[in-house]
């Protein structure tokens, strides 16, 4: 049977590579067989060892040195290129006898949810279309109600790029307090408190919102019950492991090895 992709998605900071590698650390741990790899580029340390690494055929500094670009636009370039490689890079994959596949997208969101280029990379790295995209929420952006709202619109935008099952995650909960966490836990569970939460924080927000948004968003499967995961504490990792294994293979566990 084909192998799962794992897509960890989210803003700068929100911790993608931490908890990728806190993931795989967890299969491991479970005698699940996973391979973790990296399509970032511009990524400096990670907090594993991947086991493919874009970084082994292109990096930012040689993309900049190469084609006399600045940061950004070597991003944009380089972004672009990845896509050019993921056939080999599918090849070398292909080569380990897995059941999931964490991928580490790159740390700039946009550079890999609003490019052509990520679509083809979605499309043909798993050609069978067993693909999971797990969104992180960062609780540094979405504590107040317009922040949460900003997130639920940009885990939808994901959605809709890439139509495939999303996971949408909070993430760092050993960060927040237990208040904290549940409040917006509520606001995922919720539309009608997140609607009225966000006039009690701004009443000018009225103009700009609807409930009916928050209702059509929930009715297409993308505003959800948020899912908290640590990867500091461990939290979450199994429910992550639940929830692709219910998409997937209707809950059944894996065979462990």
């Amino acid at each position: 049977m084909e192998p799962v992709f794992v897509y960890f998605i989210g803003t700068a900071g929100s911790g993608k590579s931490t908890l990728a590698s806190a993931f795989a650390s967890w299969m491991n741990d479970h005698s699940y067989d996973s391979t973790i790899v990296n399509i970032d580029p511009g990524a400096e340390d990670l907090a594993y060892d991947a086991d493919v690494d874009i970084r082994d055929w292109i990096t930012l500094t040689k993309v900049m040195r190469e084609y006399g670009l600045g940061p950004n636009g070597a991003q944009i370039a380089a972004a672009d290129m990845v896509a050019m490689k993921i056939k080999e890079l599918r090849a070398i994959i292909e080569g380990f006898d897995t059941d999931y596949v964490i991928v580490d997208t790159p740390g700039q969101m946009e550079l890999f949810t609003f490019r052509q280029a990520s679509k083809h990379i979605v499309e043909n790295f798993n050609p069978d279309g067993r693909n999971a995209l797990c969104f992180l929420f960062d609780p540094m952006l979405c504590s107040k109600p317009s922040g949460f709202i900003s997130e639920v619109l940009l885990s939808a935008s994901t959605q809709f790029r890439f139509v495939s099952p999303l996971i949408n995650l909070l993430t760092k909960t050993d960060t927040l307090t237990e208040e904290k966490m549940n409040n917006i836990l509520a606001w995922s569970e919720d539309p009608y408190r997140l609607y009225n939460d966000a006039l009690d924080e701004n009443a000018a927000m009225q103009t700009q919102l609807s409930l009916e948004l928050f209702k059509a968003l929930e009715t297409v499967g993308t505003y959800k019950a948020l899912t908290p995961v640590s990867a500091k504490n461990g939290t979450g990792l199994e429910d992550i492991y639940n929830l692709v294994q219910q998409v997937f293979m209707g809950g059944e566990d894996l065979e462990r090895r």
